[in-house]
């Protein structure tokens, strides 16, 4: 099993999903969204991921437009993707099962679920870790149900790995699993992000035997991940047959098969001395 896991905002989509219809549907410039944003953790000491959502939440309350988890959907659907993601899941699904691997795809973003699972590529997922609140009974959003920041992405890695993959599960995620009965095993995940909140992901990913993909618009716009050593490769956000993104991924795929099969080998060549 190999498991290939998205960030979402820059890394698949073009831009910030929040972008796409809802800072415009406020007639707001997506820079005073951020800024306010900002304004607002510094003021109350709050995450950045908390503050974006309390702040959405009270715009459309202000607006009159309702934040229902319908209404995320819907928005979800104006979301705008780098070249070729459309076509990408398919084509590296019927690669690897050409090297004998099944491949699942996740997305761990610090953006909000529904509308990734309104967007045009939802279906290609096994599963999608983001941004969650609690309606109330109008449908209204009235607290964060889950925030993911930068160092919490984290954990989903481990719910990936040992297949605990209920957020509301916890007592499960945190005891000791054997590594023979674990999922998906850290050297067959391939982390996919764009900037600063991908960090510890690629850190704790290639420390543990897996790799990790930087993604760029311009090779400036998070060179530090190729300087400071976080990531594998650093490519260009183009996911069409024959780029470099398609290239990489496959050749990371040949070696997690190479590395299975010695794997494998090695442990039959050491139980059949042991006889």
């Amino acid at each position: 099993m190999v498991a290939i896991i998205y960030d979402f905002d820059n890394t698949l989509s073009t831009k910030d999903m929040q972008e796409f219809t809802f800072i415009p549907s406020l007639g707001m410039e997506a820079e005073e969204f951020w800024n306010m944003c900002d304004k607002i953790s510094h003021r109350y000491h709050m995450d950045h991921i908390l503050a974006y959502m309390y702040l959405m939440a009270k715009l459309s309350k202000q607006s009159g437009k309702k934040l229902t988890s319908e209404a995320l959907r819907e928005m979800g659907k104006g979301v705008q993707f780098f070249d070729g993601v459309k076509q990408w899941f398919s084509r590296i699904n019927e690669y690897g099962r050409s090297l004998g691997l099944e491949v699942r795809h996740y997305i761990i973003s610090c953006g909000l679920k529904p509308m990734i699972e309104g967007c045009d590529i939802a279906k290609e997922f096994y599963n999608v870790f983001a941004c969650e609140y609690v309606y109330d009974e109008n449908g209204e959003p009235v607290w964060p149900a889950v925030a993911i920041n930068y160092t919490s992405k984290t954990q989903f890695l481990y719910r990936i790995n040992k297949g605990v993959e209920d957020t509301g599960e916890n007592k499960k995620l945190n005891m000791y699993m054997p590594h023979s009965e674990r999922v998906v095993p850290f050297g067959n995940m391939i982390y996919v992000g764009d900037g600063l909140t991908d960090v510890p992901s690629m850190k704790l990913t290639r420390q543990r035997g897996g790799y990790a993909i930087g993604v760029f618009r311009t090779p400036s716009d998070a060179s530090y991940l190729v300087d400071e050593e976080r990531v594998d490769f650093y490519v260009k956000g183009d996911y069409t047959e024959g780029s470099e993104m398609d290239k990489v991924m496959k050749a990371i795929l040949n070696k997690i098969r190479a590395q299975n099969e010695f794997e494998e080998l090695s442990s039959s060549s050491v139980t059949t001395d042991k006889q």
